[in-house]
């Protein structure tokens, strides 16, 4: 692959997804991409590249964005945020959400696991808070991911990996050498289509956004951008997940970190933003 191939295909991400690709570009792209050559017909990754750059060919465009995109996730992943959401958030919110809904956003969910896992937790604790409902919104821009967050549908690792066994036998049924999550927890979520760089004020309010693991890929002006306004949707006592990589300190002064918790962040109160509004 040439420098020429390289350099557009980091442009086109960059614009169509904010990824700012890495120093180990060269590998990474050899291993996202080769599925997509050879299901395109290509004979090679250099090939695909070459067509991508002297070919405006919009399917070809999404296939290699996707790809380039999709990132790994399993259920639970780091524990620590569900942790600090059943033992702080979740109680915390309950007190002020009269009717007893708590509307949460999974920003680029991937294939599901997060807000599944979040979905479960709020079941586990059930008893606790009998009156809550978790409203979940899951996005993400890859339509694979959605298509297999949607079905519900998990590979024995995948259920393996971060999923408590006890949470499995009463949440997932086996279906031939896969496992199906409950009718239940698919139910309770809302997938959608969303790119994070698209204009997010038209969400409505969110009292919870999980945005973990994902903002580490973007460069720092994309950065604030997403998170100035992912601030314009929480109210004042709304929350942010980042992951334990990511920070809001020396990108935004629209979020302060939770003392003692690592990874989350409550809006700062001295800096006002526009309240978010719904689109019709």
């Amino acid at each position: 692959m040439t420098n020429e191939d390289i350099e557009h295909l980091s442009a086109m991400l960059k614009t169509r997804s904010g990824l700012i690709l890495g120093s180990d570009k060269t590998y990474l792209i050899e291993s996202r991409l080769a599925p997509v050559a050879r299901k395109e017909g290509f004979s090679s990754v250099a090939a695909l590249l070459t067509a991508l750059r002297t070919k405006r060919d919009e399917k070809l465009m999404t296939a290699v964005t996707d790809a380039m995109t999709t990132n790994e996730t399993f259920f639970f992943r780091d524990k620590v945020p569900f942790d600090q959401f059943k033992s702080d958030v979740l109680p915390a919110l309950a007190k002020t959400r009269l009717n007893g809904e708590i509307k949460i956003w999974c920003a680029a969910c991937s294939t599901g696991q997060e807000p599944y896992s979040l979905a479960m937790l709020m079941e586990e604790s059930r008893v606790q808070f009998p009156r809550v409902n978790l409203d979940i919104l899951a996005t993400d821009i890859s339509d694979r991911c959605l298509e297999k967050a949607q079905s519900g549908l998990y590979t024995q690792f995948e259920v393996q990996r971060g999923l408590p066994i006890t949470m499995m036998v009463k949440n997932f049924e086996k279906v031939d050498e896969m496992w199906r999550i409950s009718p239940k927890m698919r139910q309770s979520i809302r997938f959608k289509k969303l790119n994070l760089l698209d204009d997010l004020r038209g969400m409505g309010r969110m009292d919870v956004i999980y945005c973990r693991n994902v903002l580490i890929y973007f460069d720092i002006e994309t950065k604030k951008k997403v998170l100035e306004q992912m601030a314009q949707l929480l109210p004042d006592d709304g929350y942010l997940f980042l992951g334990a990589a990511e920070t809001v300190l020396g990108i935004t002064d629209a979020f302060k970190p939770m003392p003692g918790m690592r990874g989350l962040y409550i809006k700062n109160q001295a800096v006002k933003t526009e309240p978010a509004r719904r689109l019709a």
